[in-house]
C-alpha cells in the first residue's frame, strides 16, 4: 500500500512545483499540502474502507481549488491550468468513482458528484456519471428529469434528452410528472427550431438544407404525448397540468384549444374543471376593437366586469355540480380576490358583497363545511357585523355541535357582544363536548374570567378544569394556573397552587422551573425554598434531565446561602440517577469514540460545500486522531500547541509561526473560513451534534 500512495504523491508533484513556481504557494505550504495528501491517501486505501474518509478527501481537493481560484484572482495569472486545476478535478473524479462504486445505494454521493462536474467544469464526464447512476437508481422519476433536462439545457441536445424520456417512461408508464416534462421539453425543442429559422429568415440565409418539419415546429410531438399521457393517466389535474404548461408557448395555441375543448368533453363532473374554467376568465382580454381603460376608475370596472363574468360561471357551475367542493372551489375563489389589495372602494364593496353571498347561498344549501363558517365568522367580526355574527354562529354550532372549533367561534361572538350568558355557553360546550378536546374551551375561559371576573370566580374555573382534564393535556393547564396566581395575587399565591398541586401528576419541567424562578425573584429568596423546589423536579424529572441536576448544583455554588460542600453529593446522586444517553453526553467527561467523531466531522465538511472552507477548531477528545478542517494546516505536535505550518521535527526550510501570517503579505487563516452559496447544502445531510456542558467541568471536586 505505501509504494501506491508514494506513486499518487509522486503524480501531485508536477502540479504543486507549477503552484510554487508562479508563486501562488510557498514552499512551506507546498510541503504542508503533501503532509496532509499523505495521510488522505492512506484513509482510502487502506481495507476498511469509510464513506467519511472520501467525503474528506473530496473537500480538501475542493477547499484546494478554491483557494487557488482566489489567489489567482488576486495576482491576475490565469495560465497553467491545464497543469494544475484540471489534475486536481481529475483526481477528484477517481475517488467520486471509487466512492460511488463502493456506496451505490447513496444517491447525495452521485448527486454531490453531480454537482462537482457541472462546478469544474468537467461536462464531458457528466453523461456518462447520469448514465451510471440511472442504471442503479432507475426507479427514481426525479433523477430522469434532472438528467433529461441537463441534456436538453446545458448540453442543447434535444436527442438525447428524448432518449431519457422514453427509456424513464418504459420504467415508470404511470408517472404523471414524467409526462409533464417531456411535454414540456417537445413544445421547447419546437420553440427553439422556430427562432433558429426566423433567425436564418432574417439573415437572409437559404435554410431549404435544413431540417425544419412543419409538424415539429407545430408542436405535433408534444400532441402526441398529450394524447397517449390521456390514455394512461386520468383526472383534471392532470389535464389542467398540461394546459398550464401549453399556455406558456404562444405558438402552440391550437394545442391549447385541443386541450381545453377536452377538459371540459371529459371532466364536466369535476370541480377542478369548472374552477379553472371560470378563472380563465380573468386572463381573457378585452377584444381589439374595445377601447382599453385609462383611468384607475375604468380599470376597476374592467376588473370588476371580469369577476362578476368569473362569477357567473361559478353560478353555473355550483347549479350544475351542487357539491360541497364545487362550493369549496367558488368561496376561495371569493376570497381570493377580496385580499387582493386595492385603493377602489367601489371593488372593495363588490368583492365582500360577492363573498357574502356565496356564503349565504352555500349556508342555505348546508353545503359549507366547518372550516368555512370559522372563515365567514372571522369575514363578519372583522367588519363589525356582530348580529349577522352571532346568527352564523348560532347556525354552525347546530350543525357541528362535536366540533370545539365552533363552540370557540360562538364563545368569542359572545364576549365580543359582551353577552352575559357567556359563562352559561361555557357550561353547555361542556356537556355536548369530549372531556378529552376540552382543554382550549377550559384555558378560553380562564383568560376570559381573569378579565371579567373576580380572582376567587377565576380560581374555581381553574380548579374544575384541573379535576375535568386528565393526562398530558392537564399539564398546560397547571402551567398556566401557576403565572395566573403569580400575575394575580403575587409569590405566596403561587407556593400555595404550587403545595395545591404537587402531587397532582403529570407535570412539566416548566412547571417546576416557573416556581423557581418565581422564587429568585424575591428580595428574600430563601434557599431551602428551591432546595425544595429542585428536589421535588428531580423526583419526577432526574433521570432524563442532566439541566436540572446542573443547574441544582450551580444554585449551591453561586446562591449566597447555598452549601458547595453538597455538589459532590448532588453530582453522584446524578450520576447514579440518570439513564443511558443523558448520562454520558450531560454529566460524564467529554468521550466520544473516534469514528463517530470523524463520521460526523467528515459529513459536516462536504455539507460546507465547495464554496466554504471550514474554519472550525478540531476537538481533540482521549484515544481521538486530530484532523484540520483546513487543507494546509498542521496536526498537533507532542507538546499540545497547534503549529499551522510546522509540518514535522526536523524539517527544514519551514517558516516559524509568527513569519507564518506574513506569506504572499496574506493571513493564511482568513482565506480558510467559511463563504456563503454551498452548492452542497442541498445535497449531503448536516449530521446534528448535541453539545452539553459537562459537571466535570463545572465542578472539579473529588468525593
Amino acid at each position: 500500500m505505501a509504494e501506491i500512495i508514494q506513486e499518487r504523491i509522486e503524480d501531485r508533484l508536477p502540479e504543486l512545483e507549477q503552484l510554487e513556481r508562479i508563486g501562488l504557494f510557498s514552499r512551506a505550504e507546498i510541503k504542508a499540502i503533501i503532509k496532509k495528501a499523505s495521510d488522505l491517501e492512506y484513509r482510502i486505501q487502506r481495507r476498511a474502507l469509510f464513506k467519511e474518509d472520501f467525503i474528506n478527501y473530496v473537500q480538501y481537493e475542493i477547499n484546494l481549488l478554491e483557494l487557488i481560484q482566489r489567489r489567482r484572482a488576486r495576482i491576475g495569472y490565469s495560465f497553467k491550468k491545464d497543469e494544475i486545476e484540471n489534475s486536481i478535478v481529475h483526481r477528484v473524479q477517481g475517488v467520486f468513482r471509487r466512492a460511488s462504486a463502493k456506496w451505490k445505494d447513496d444517491v447525495q454521493l452521485w448527486l454531490s458528484y453531480v454537482v462537482f462536474c457541472k462546478k469544474w467544469a468537467a461536462k464531458a464526464q457528466l453523461s456518462k456519471v447520469f448514465s451510471a447512476m440511472l442504471a442503479i437508481h432507475s426507479n427514481k422519476p426525479a433523477l430522469w428529469i434532472m438528467a433529461a433536462k441537463w441534456e436538453m439545457e446545458d448540453r442543447l441536445s434535444s436527442e438525447s434528452a428524448r432518449q431519457l424520456f422514453l427509456r424513464a417512461l418504459r420504467f415508470h408508464p404511470e408517472c404523471p410528472k414524467l409526462y409533464q416534462e417531456y411535454f414540456r421539453m417537445e413544445l421547447m425543442h419546437a420553440e427553439k427550431l422556430r427562432k433558429e429559422k426566423q433567425e436564418f429568415e432574417k439573415a437572409k440565409m437559404d435554410v431549404g438544407a435544413l431540417d425544419y418539419p412543419e409538424e415539429i415546429l407545430k408542436g405535433e410531438l408534444a400532441r402526441i404525448i398529450y394524447k397517449n399521457s390521456l390514455s394512461i393517466i386520468k383526472g383534471a389535474e392532470f389535464h389542467v397540468s398540461l394546459l398550464s404548461i401549453a399556455q406558456l408557448f404562444d405558438f402552440a395555441k391550437d394545442l391549447q384549444k385541443e386541450i381545453y375543448d377536452d377538459l371540459q368533453a371529459l371532466h364536466t363532473d369535476d370541480p377542478l374543471t369548472w374552477d379553472y374554467v371560470a378563472r380563465r376568465e380573468l386572463e381573457i382580454e378585452s377584444q381589439p376593437g374595445e377601447e382599453q381603460p385609462t383611468t384607475k376608475q375604468a380599470k376597476a370596472v374592467e376588473v370588476c366586469r371580469k369577476e362578476e363574468r368569473c362569477c357567473a360561471v361559478y353560478e353555473e357551475a355550483v347549479k350544475t355540480l351542487p357539491t360541497e367542493a364545487m362550493w369549496k372551489c367558488y368561496i376561495n375563489f371569493c376570497l381570493e380576490r377580496f385580499a387582493k389589495k386595492t385603493n377602489s372602494q367601489f371593488l372593495r364593496e363588490k368583492r365582500l358583497e360577492r363573498t357574502m353571498i356565496a356564503f349565504r347561498k352555500a349556508h342555505e344549501l348546508k353545503l359549507l363545511l366547518e372550516f368555512q363558517y370559522k372563515q365567514w365568522i372571522e369575514l363578519l367580526l372583522h367588519h363589525d357585523f356582530i348580529k349577522e355574527a352571532l346568527e352564523v354562529v348560532v347556525a354552525g354550532t347546530e350543525l357541528f355541535r362535536d366540533s370545539v372549533t365552533m363552540w370557540q367561534m360562538k364563545l368569542q361572538v359572545l364576549i365580543d357582544s359582551k353577552s352575559p350568558d357567556v359563562a352559561a355557553l361555557f357550561e353547555e360546550a361542556f356537556v355536548h363536548l369530549k372531556p378529552q378536546v376540552c382543554l382550549p374551551l377550559w384555558i378560553s375561559w380562564a383568560e376570559w374570567s381573569e378579565g371579567a371576573q373576580s380572582q376567587e370566580d377565576t380560581e374555581a374555573v381553574f380548579k374544575k378544569a384541573i379535576l375535568a382534564v386528565r393526562g398530558s393535556d392537564s399539564v398546560t393547564l397547571k402551567n398556566k394556573y401557576l403565572d395566573w396566581a403569580y400575575r394575580s395575587a403575587g409569590y405566596k399565591k403561587a407556593r400555595a397552587v404550587f403545595k395545591s398541586l404537587q402531587e397532582s401528576r403529570p407535570f412539566s419541567v416548566d412547571f417546576f422551573r416557573k416556581i423557581i424562578q418565581f422564587e429568585k425573584e424575591q428580595e428574600s429568596c430563601k434557599m431551602a425554598n428551591l432546595r425544595e423546589y429542585y428536589e421535588r423536579a428531580l423526583r419526577e424529572f432526574g433521570s432524563v434531565d442532566s439541566d436540572l441536576w446542573m443547574d441544582y448544583i450551580k444554585e449551591e455554588l453561586n446562591h449566597p446561602l447555598g452549601k458547595p460542600e453538597n455538589c459532590g453529593q448532588i453530582y453522584w446522586r446524578a450520576m447514579k440517577m440518570l439513564q443511558g444517553e443523558s448520562a454520558e453526553v450531560g454529566l460524564a467527561p467529554g468521550e466520544h469514540s473516534g469514528q463517530g467523531r470523524e463520521t460526523e466531522k467528515a459529513t459536516d465538511r462536504l455539507a460546507s460545500g465547495a464554496q466554504s472552507i471550514p474554519n472550525d477548531s478540531p476537538t481533540h477528545g482521549e484515544g481521538t486522531h486530530s484532523e484540520e478542517e483546513g487543507f494546509a494546516m498542521d496536526e498537533e505536535d507532542s507538546d499540545g500547541e497547534v503549529n499551522t505550518w510546522e509540518l514535522s521535527e526536523g524539517l527544514s526550510g519551514c517558516p516559524p509561526k509568527e513569519q507564518a501570517a506574513d506569506l504572499f503579505n496574506e493571513d493564511w487563516d482568513l482565506e480558510l473560513k467559511a463563504d456563503q452559496g454551498n452548492p452542497y447544502v442541498s445535497l449531503c445531510e448536516l449530521s446534528s451534534r448535541r453539545q452539553k456542558r459537562s459537571v466535570s467541568q463545572l465542578l472539579p471536586l473529588r468525593c
